[in-house]
């Protein structure tokens, strides 16, 4: 599975980069993007980004 970010719903506040940094980066234009799949060691991380994004930006797929 791959996170992926709505860039028209993101806002950049950077709380998915700093719950789960090896998952997200933000790009040039201040808005987060997924750069990893979601693993088994991560999956914790990646469900409390979604779970914690204020605009609800985040979804699996």
């Amino acid at each position: 599975m791959r996170a992926i970010v709505d860039q028209d719903l993101c806002v950049g506040c950077g709380t998915c980069v700093a719950t789960a940094p090896t998952v997200f980066e933000m790009n040039d234009d201040g808005k987060a993007v997924a750069v990893a799949d979601t693993t088994a060691e991560n999956r914790e991380d990646v469900q409390a980004a979604i779970a914690n994004c204020p605009v609800e930006a985040i979804r699996e797929e």
